[in-house]
């Protein structure tokens, strides 16, 4: 299938179509079916104790997998997530940036499954596991399927 976007153009399209988020993540590494997103971790993003909140690693998975959506299927800003799951695995580390290892499972024509491992950067093990799920809106100009309108 190969991509349809690269690094730059999705970080084009992130700061266009999301400016209130964009400059938390920055897009590490991108193939097909997989990226490495970064979280630039700051104040906003952490809970009391100083380390990064549950929902700022929602917030990475959720950017991760859409991300490696839209990378193989092009700019397709209404893409959203329909479910997520999160395993949090153990505490992450204070004071450092939160990397997320992201792999498509599965990208079919209306559903994508991908899966992210999150690290706090320098450790070896990851802090927390999500399993998400995203509904693809059909290309401009094709019709809806049969019960999908």
């Amino acid at each position: 299938m190969g991509l349809k976007m690269c690094t730059r153009e999705l970080a084009e399209f992130l700061a266009a179509e999301f400016p209130q988020v964009a400059g938390d993540f920055t897009i590490e590494d991108l193939a097909e079916r997989r990226i490495q997103v970064r979280l630039n971790t700051a104040e906003r993003h952490l809970r009391p104790g100083g380390t990064v909140s549950g929902p700022t690693m929602f917030a990475l998975a959720d950017v991760s997998v859409y991300l490696a959506v839209l990378a193989m299927i092009g700019p397709r800003a209404l893409a959203v997530t329909t479910n997520c799951s999160i395993d949090f695995m153990r505490k992450p580390a204070a004071g450092v940036d939160m990397i997320a290892e992201c792999r498509l499972l599965k990208l079919g024509r209306v559903l994508a499954v991908g899966e992210v491992l999150m690290f706090s950067d320098g450790m070896a093990e990851p802090v927390a596991r999500a399993s998400l799920t995203y509904s693809i809106p059909p290309a401009q100009g094709a019709a809806a399927a049969p019960g999908m309108g």
